[in-house]
């Protein structure tokens, strides 16, 4: 059973960087056409996803926060990562990483990470 879960703060001032890293076990983050995404939920909305890198290391990033939004990996430690920018109180959500299939099907989720972004 792949598990994913994110770390991370909880708690960041505006302005500041939002950074989140989803460690991965029982599959490995090159593993042939799996992308790894973000997807975060902000309080009583939809799921918005915010990008994902492929199993080679490309970058897909959402075009209304690719300007903010940075993906990387350490494959030597089987995670990726999420850097989100210059933050705002409406960046506060629930952060998921997910497990993708050719940016298709989404199979596995991480239990979600929730960041405030509060001074």
């Amino acid at each position: 059973q792949v598990q994913l879960q994110e770390s991370g703060p909880g708690l960041v001032k505006p302005s500041q960087t939002l950074s989140l890293t989803c460690t991965v076990s029982e599959d490995s983050i090159t593993t042939a056409y799996y992308y790894w995404s973000w997807i975060r939920q902000p309080p009583g909305k939809g799921l918005e996803w915010m990008g994902a890198i492929s199993f080679v290391g490309n970058e897909y990033l959402s075009p209304s926060l690719r300007s903010r939004t940075s993906i990387s990996r350490d494959t030597s430690k089987n995670q990726f990562s999420l850097q989100l920018r210059s933050v705002t109180p409406e960046d506060t959500a629930v952060y998921y990483c997910v497990r993708t299939w050719n940016l298709i099907r989404m199979d596995y989720w991480g239990k979600g990470a929730l960041v405030t972004v509060s001074s």
